[in-house]
């Protein structure tokens, strides 16, 4: 055990509590995607399809979610995977499995970023004003620009100022996120017709069934990538959350989003012939507005998705944050990243640089949603890969290691977790994948990022050398070492 007053370690507020952890990893799991990609999701799936395509995934993401419910209540530690994989195996696939990660999250604010713009335009149309430039064919408005900068400077704003207005936050969203779900959806179910689930499969041009459930399949970990905002924000919960519930939540916050989009999709598929609304902007708004016929339903639906939007880009850039600062504190990379704020106790650097990157990236635009939701999910499976391998690593080389949760099917989940990333990222990554990630923009983008990685670590090489591993071992694992 290394003495506490040895080394400094910058300390995060505890105030999170068990409401706020569940609804920090729900709502960022539900975000807006159920709104602005239902049209991608029945087109190449259909109604029956993208449901398999996310009961598979979810079963897939279970499984990681049950080592990861593992891990975090053995390791309570903020920056979550970075720490499992550093006590795993080391500074270097910490910093890998951190800087995929931290991409993931950053892809997911930018798309939040410009989804607000592209519903808010969906209830007041007039508010397209300006348009400066396009990327891939679509227009980018001053408007858009200006509406994401105030969106960017909120949300920066509620994670500067502490981490109990954080939750608070959370909370509230997710509450109202959830009673809004239960008018419109029971609107649908009640108004539409069972009829309109036909055709189950979509006839695109995907070529066969399970091509265009494979197309669904592998984007699967972006709209349920949120659970493992528990274990970013794991050593600021309460004093009195114990580690073992910390851990159960994780589980459960991903059925209830399992649960939720399965419910969407077949409620919206039931509204309204789901072939006819597959050219809207909105498809799911426009399904409930056939099945009712009510301009209030389709707006209170719009006003649900932003309230979705904010609690998922809340959640994820929560928890970005936090692993920026997990390796900034352990100085992996700039230690300026690991700082905490002497009244506030946050990472407020951390947070500022994650909102300077979200604003840049929501300058590409409704061109680039997509590649945000494809690039962003590669990274997030490379960093489930890593976590389902560090749970197989510390259960190996740490067996007495205190795990008040213990991941039920024991190692063979963890084989489960591998083989199921493992397998998603190569359908993304070998040219001649159905669901490759398309050439030259996507792949641009997560070579970009990778290099700025490289650059990253070979510039952070002198202070990461500068620190003795058993002071770099205390910073990122505390008593934990």
């Amino acid at each position: 055990m290394i003495p506490q007053d040895e080394f400094q370690r910058p300390e995060l507020q505890k105030g999170i509590g068990k409401t706020g952890m569940f609804s920090l990893a729900f709502g960022a799991m539900i975000g807006v995607g159920w709104v602005t990609a239902m049209g991608f999701w029945l087109s190449n799936a259909g109604p029956l399809g993208a449901v398999i395509a996310f009961a598979i995934g979810g079963l897939i993401l279970l499984a990681i979610g049950f080592c990861y419910a593992e891990v975090t209540s053995a390791l309570p530690l903020s920056g979550g995977e970075v720490a499992y994989a550093y006590k795993a195996y080391g500074t270097s696939k910490a910093f890998i499995v951190g800087w995929f990660l931290v991409f993931g999250y950053l892809s997911v604010s930018a798309f939040e970023a410009v989804s607000i713009s592209k519903v808010l335009s969906y209830l007041i149309p007039s508010i397209d004003y300006w348009e400066l430039y396009s990327v891939n064919g679509s227009p980018i408005y001053f408007s858009h620009i200006a509406l994401s900068a105030v969106f960017v400077l909120v949300i920066s704003a509620v994670n500067y100022t502490g981490v109990k207005n954080s939750a608070r936050f959370q909370v509230g969203l997710t509450v109202l996120f959830i009673s809004l779900t239960f008018i419109f959806v029971i609107a649908g179910l009640v108004m539409g017709d069972f009829n309109n689930l036909n055709p189950m499969f979509s006839s695109s041009d995907t070529g066969t069934i399970m091509s265009g459930v494979a197309m669904v399949l592998v984007t699967v970990p972006f709209w349920f990538v949120g659970f493992d905002t528990i274990p970013q924000a794991a050593e600021e919960a309460e004093e009195n959350i114990s580690a073992k519930t910390i851990g159960l939540l994780i589980p459960l916050s991903i059925v209830s989003a399992v649960c939720f989009y399965m419910l969407i999709i077949i409620s919206t598929s039931i509204a309204a012939p789901w072939n006819e609304i597959l050219s809207d902007k909105l498809p799911t708004a426009k399904a409930f507005e056939i099945a009712t016929e009510s301009p209030f339903l389709v707006n209170l639906i719009l006003v649900t998705a932003l309230v979705g939007l904010l609690t998922s880009w809340n959640g994820f850039f929560l928890a970005g944050s936090r692993v920026l600062f997990a390796m900034g504190r352990g100085k992996i990379i700039a230690p300026a990243l690991g700082e905490s704020h002497i009244k506030h106790q946050t990472p407020y650097k951390a947070v500022l640089f994650s909102g300077v990157v979200t604003f840049l990236a929501s300058l590409m635009g409704p061109g680039a949603m997509v590649a945000f939701v494809n690039v962003g999910s590669l990274c997030i499976v490379i960093a489930f890969f890593g976590v389902s391998a560090s749970f197989l690593s510390l259960r190996k080389k740490f067996p007495d290691l205190d795990r008040p949760y213990k991941a039920p099917g024991g190692s063979i989940l963890g084989l489960i977790g591998i083989a199921g990333s493992l397998t998603i990222l190569l359908l993304m990554v070998f040219p001649n994948s159905s669901v490759a990630l398309v050439w030259p923009f996507e792949w641009a983008i997560f070579l970009t990022f990778s290099v700025l990685g490289i650059l990253f670590w070979i510039f952070s090489t002198k202070s990461r050398n500068s620190v003795p591993e058993k002071e770099r071992d205390y910073l990122i694992l505390e008593k934990f070492v």
